[in-house]
This record gives structure tokens, C-alpha cells and sequence, in this order.
């Protein structure tokens, strides 16, 4: 049956029984492509009848689908004419991206990777729509997550002032990547287990049984009425701010759906349609473990095995941080543990289960977070917020009028620094050094390894100040998590390589390629350059770099980060302030949104920022060519 959807329009050419064929084809070949790329395998596999339902009852491109996140697109693009080997190298190089992009289909009318985004990017259509004249329809999928974000809550406040027709369907699965936590949690499940809010509208009811099998569906909504006590039945928080609600329904009943959302079509008022559905339906390897199948690596179809080319001597840098955070943790009992949403994924479960009651997950609410965490240390504690580094830019302004200008010791992990390769440049964390370098009281570092953050949290945390420690995705070789050795100092460096003209000030991952360059080079020409890791972002080690700037003819800066605003840029800025006049080649990230791919070392390879590409660079700054090697090198060949 999935052969012959090239388009949308041809799924309404399908019987009852080639849609439920549909279906298990869809999933096999989500599981199939995700087993060999990796990526968000729950979260697609819960709505496949859902979209199904969706391009049955609309008309996609001319009615739209705003998807909240988005990384449960990918039955979307195969009903929008992406079958085809694209999809094979889904996420990867030449591959489509995990996400919607506006730049990939006509049929993906609003991009993004973060959560919160739909509502209001949908209200935004729809009154654009109101105010053309136009009679399309706009609609907005909504995991429950999504209600935890303080910007959904926004929306929902301005929809029925701008608009008369919204259609808001609520994806709810109980999971975001973790467990869904807070207040709105525990109200969508009221909606589903208590009849008093299982309401129907005349007209719906009138509606529906216009269709065969219409009166059962009436039966699924209102089911449990007749066995409450209350004689009254409230309204929903979606009626109370002028959204018609309609729910639960059953989100893999694909004929109900289509019902469903024909009635929407007619609706002359905002409604919520509130569907049930089971993250990794069809794959019980996901259904079993939500959180793990959220977003997995390749995987074993035999049993289902994620796959991992890692050696176990290798340590994430997530589990660094947890480990070494319960063991601060230990000794003070101030010290606080805060995510939005990431337990696992920033290492703070270690937090969660040595001392429960000191760790936080407010849900996707980073403000939230970020704020609350100021909040704590004007009372006397330490916290520790550790968010992504893409998602902290949800958390601009708070970083700056309630941590830092009050100077309020929060010490903030940055996850995910640089690179998220199969995500994309919604999830590269490639701006946090530019965004935050500016910040008065701010002090920034980088461990160049997993043995150096362990004693850089130790730091942070006795600073008093606000402080920022970014590090990426992945682990480091042959590293302890937490090397007692190594002993940092506000504001200083340290020298890895010492030599002559060139010295490369190189932080985190590239400080091991920067030594890798001095030693090819020293070895093919006899010629010693200097390595330094950097640490600090701000302060910078100004006294080292004085010196260097004196016994070196060039500096070179290597980071994460992009070119514009970034560390090198606060090389040059001090050499500046200080008067000194010193060439200063800087490399990093252009100024462009970088797109996704197979993996980091692709991708560095293509933007010159591999091992190869930066010894060039070097060869050229001191003028050398590969044809001017020392004798002694050419004899080891």
C-alpha cells in the first residue's frame, strides 16, 4: 500500500482494509529506517493513524499542520512523496532531516525541533488566513508535553481573541522524553479517567451520528457519565478560555479520527480534540521503555538491541557530570539538581536517585527553570540547571535580569555543546559562547575532556557567582570521570605544547586535535608549535596570552562554537583592549545554521575543521608545504 502514496491525495482511494495494511507498512518502515540511522522511534510509531486521519480529512499543502516539535514528522513525509532513498538516509548526509523543514516540502508549512512551538505559530496563520479572506484550514498536533511550556500557555490565552477557527488535537501519550511531570500531567489525566469532564456538544452528537457507527463513537466520549455522583459537570480549562473541548477520543481508531476532525472542519469556534494514543505502538521493544525509544541510536531488528561501535573504557560526558554532582552533592547538602524535561539525558538521574529530594525536572519549561533556579540560590542554595545548550536560549532573559544581574550563584550545565549531528541546526548547540560571552558576572568554561569536568563543576560551584560550563554529546577515551589532578583556576589555562610562531588556543574536544596537528608537524618539519587549552572562556587567561603574544607570531583559535561573537573573537577583543597588534586566525562554525548529517566528523570534514583540514591551515600560516619536509621525516616514512 505504501508504494502507492505518492501524494496525499491518493490515500483517499484506499479501503477501510488497505489503511489498516497502511498502517503496519508505515511502521515497518519506520522501524526499519530507524534500526539503521537511529532516531525518534516512539513518538512516530504512536501516530501513524493520526496522520493517516489527518490527510484524509484535510488537504495538505492548502490546509496546514503545524506539528508541535516535530520529531514525529516522519510518517508525515511519507505520505508527502519522501519514500524514496532520502528516506532511507533519514538524518544522515543526503538524507531527509528528523524534523519538518519549510526548505524540504511544500507539505511541511512550519519547521522547528523545540517544543511549545505550535500553537502559536498556528495562531499566527490563522489570523494571517482571517485577515487574506481565505478559508483554509490550520491545524496544530500538540503532544502533552507541550503544555508544560510556559509559551503554549500563551497561546492558549490569545487563540479565541484572534481567531473563530483553530484546531488544536492534542497528541497525549503521557511521555515528553521522560515521564510527564507537573500539574498539567495530572489534569489531562483527569480528563481521560473522570466522566464529569467527558462532555459533548449537541451538535457534535447531532454530527456524528449522521455516520454509521456515528452513536458509538458518542458512547466512547461520554462513556462513565451515568456512574459519577456529580450531578454537575464542569467545564475544561479549553472552555473556560474559549476553546470548544471535545475528548478523550481513541487516537489509533483510524475511521473515528476522520470523523473527528470533519467535525472540526465545520466548528465556527477554536476546539481541542483530546486523542489517546501509545508511544511505540506496533514495536514493543518501545512501548516497554518510552524514555530509551524517544530518540534511540541503530538498532538490532532481531532484538532490538541499540547498537554502539563505543568502547565501555569510554565516559559520556552526561554521566561525568552525574556522577560528579552526587559526589559534591555528598558533602553539601545546598547543592540542588534542576532539569527541564532531561533527567537522563543530562546525567541528573545519578542526582534523582541518590537524593530525590534535592532533584527538580519542571518538564520543557527552561525559563521556568532557569528562574526558579535564581530563586533558590537568593534563599541560600547551590543549584545546578543542566540544559542543553540549544534550549538555554529559551532562557535568555532570565539568565540575564534574574541570575546574573543579581549575581546569584547558579551554576549551569550546557549538554549537547557543538555538534547534534542527526538532529540539526535546531539541536547544534553552536551559539551558547556568543550568547553568553557578553553577559556581565558570567564566568564560561570548557573541559577539554570528561576528566576535566568533574573539578570544573567543583569550581563552578564554589565560585558564588554565576557560572557556565559547556561540553557536547559523547564521551572521551581512556578518561576517569573525575581526574583529581587536574586542578582549575579561575581565569587559567593550561599549556599543553610549548613552541614557537604559532601558538593554538583550542578549547574542549579540539585541544586533543590541536596536539595532533603540533606532533604531525613537528614530526614532518622538525618544528615545535605552541598548544594551549583555553579552559576559560571568560576570564581568559590574559596573562598567558600577553606572553604568547610576544614570543609567537600568530595565534590560532579553535572552537565549537560559531566564528561570530565567540571565543576567538574574545582573543582578538583583548588583544585589542590591550593595544597589542597580533594576527589572529580564528575557526570555528561559519555564520550560517549548519544542517544535519551523518555524524560530527562528516560535518567537520566538509566546513575544514577536521584534523586534515586544520594541519593545512597551519602549514600555510607558517608558509610551509608538504614538499618542504625535514629529511629526517621523509626517512621515518
Amino acid at each position: 500500500m505504501l508504494e502507492k502514496i505518492k501524494k496525499p491525495r491518493d490515500l483517499k482511494s484506499l479501503s477501510e482494509d488497505d489503511l489498516v495494511v497502511l498502517c503496519q507498512e508505515i511502521r515497518q518502515r519506520i522501524i526499519s529506517v530507524t534500526s539503521q540511522n537511529g532516531g525518534h522511534v516512539g513518538p512516530n510509531l504512536g501516530v501513524v493513524e493520526l496522520t493517516i486521519a489527518l490527510h484524509l480529512a484535510f488537504e495538505s499543502p492548502e490546509d496546514s499542520f503545524l506539528w508541535d516539535v516535530s520529531h514525529q514528522g516522519y510518517v508525515h513525509k511519507l505520505l508527502t512523496g519522501r519514500n524514496d532513498e532520502r528516506f532511507d538516509k533519514l538524518r544522515n548526509c543526503s538524507g531527509y532531516s528528523g524534523f519538518l523543514s519549510r526548505e524540504e516540502s511544500m507539505h511541511d508549512c512550519f519547521g522547528g525541533g523545540h517544543a511549545g512551538t505550535a500553537l502559536s505559530a498556528a495562531l499566527g496563520m490563522c489570523a494571517a488566513r482571517d485577515l487574506k479572506g481565505e478559508n483554509n484550514h490550520v491545524v496544530a498536533i500538540a503532544g502533552d508535553a507541550a503544555f508544560t511550556c510556559g509559551i503554549t500557555l500563551e497561546a492558549l490565552n490569545n487563540i479565541a481573541a484572534n481567531t473563530k477557527r483553530f484546531i488544536l488535537v492534542i497528541n497525549d501519550n503521557k511521555w515528553s522524553i521522560a515521564k510527564n511531570v507537573g500539574a498539567f500531567s495530572k489534569y489531562f489525566n483527569e480528563l481521560i479517567t473522570n466522566p464529569i469532564y467527558t462532555k459533548i456538544h449537541r451538535d457534535a452528537e447531532k454530527f456524528l451520528n449522521q455516520f454509521p457507527g456515528g452513536n458509538s463513537l458518542i458512547k466512547f466520549i461520554s462513556k462513565a457519565k451515568r456512574d459519577t455522583k456529580e450531578l454537575l459537570a464542569p467545564s475544561s480549562i479549553f472552555e473556560k478560555l474559549g476553546l470548544r473541548y471535545l475528548g478523550p477520543i481513541d487516537g489509533h481508531d483510524l475511521t473515528s479520527l476522520v470523523k473527528f476532525f470533519e467535525f472540526a472542519k465545520q466548528s465556527e469556534e477554536p476546539i481541542v480534540l483530546h486523542l489517546l494514543t501509545e508511544k511505540g505502538k506496533g514495536f514493543p521493544a518501545a512501548i516497554k521503555e518510552p524514555e530509551k525509544w524517544h530518540g534511540a541510536g541503530p538498532f538490532s531488528l532481531q532484538n532490538s538491541n541499540q547498537s554502539s561501535s563505543k568502547p565501555k573504557i569510554q565516559v559520556k560526558y552526561q554521566d561525568a557530570f552525574g556522577t560528579s554532582l552526587v559526589k559534591i552533592a555528598d558533602k553539601d547538602p545546598r547543592v540542588v539538581g534542576i532539569t527541564a524535561a532531561m533527567p537522563s539525558g543530562t546525567g541528573l538521574d545519578h542526582l534523582s536517585k541518590s537524593h530525590p529530594e534535592r532533584f527538580f525536572d519542571v518538564g520543557i519549561a527552561e525559563e521556568h527553570a532557569v528562574l526558579m533556579a535564581a530563586g533558590m540560590a537568593a534563599k541560600g542554595l547551590l543549584p545546578v540547571c543542566a540544559i542543553y545548550s540549544t534550549f538555554l536560549q529559551r532562557a535568555y532573559d532570565q539568565i540575564i535580569h534574574d541570575v546574573c544581574l543579581q549575581n546569584l550563584p547558579v551554576t549551569f550545565c550546557l549538554d549537547r555543546a557543538g555538534l547534534s549531528p542527526n538532529d540539526g541546526p535546531t539541536h547544534h548547540g553552536v551559539f551558547d559562547l556568543s550568547y553568553l560571552r557578553c553577559v556581565p558576572n558570567s564566568t564560561i568554561l570548557q573541559p577539554s575532556d570528561t576528566g576535566e569536568l568533574g573539578p570544573m563543576l567543583e569550581f563552578a560551584i564554589q565560585q558564588n557567582t554565576p557560572t557556565f560550563i559547556r561540553y557536547p554529546r559523547g564521551s572521551s577515551e581512556n578518561v576517569h570521570p573525575w581526574n583529581k589532578d587536574r586542578t582549575i583556576e579561575l581565569g587559567k589555562a593550561e599549556v599543553k605544547l610549548s613552541g614557537e610562531q604559532i601558538s593554538i588556543w583550542a578549547l574542549g574536544e579540539f585541544v586533543s586535535l590541536a596536539e595532533s596537528v603540533a606532533e604531525r608537524i613537528e614530526m614532518n618539519f622538525g618544528l615545535k608549535i605552541s598548544v594551549v587549552n583555553a579552559r576559560f572562556v571568560k576570564p581568559l587567561d590574559y596573562e598567558l596570552l600577553f606572553s604568547h603574544s610576544k614570543s609567537h607570531q600568530k595565534i590560532i583559535t579553535i572552537e565549537d562554537n560559531v566564528v561570530s561573537g565567540g571565543f576567538g573573537s574574545a582573543i582578538i577583543e583583548a588583544l585589542n583592549d590591550a593595544g597589542i597588534e597580533m594576527s589572529v586566525l580564528r575557526l570555528g562554525w561559519p555564520d550560517e545554521f549548519i544542517p544535519h548529517g551523518s555524524g560530527i566528523a562528516p560535518l567537520r570534514e566538509e566546513y575544514h575543521l577536521d584534523i586534515n583540514s586544520i594541519y593545512k591551515e597551519v602549514l600555510v600560516q607558517l608558509k610551509l608545504t608538504e614538499s618542504s619536509k625535514s629529511p629526517a621525516s621523509l626517512n621515518m616514512v
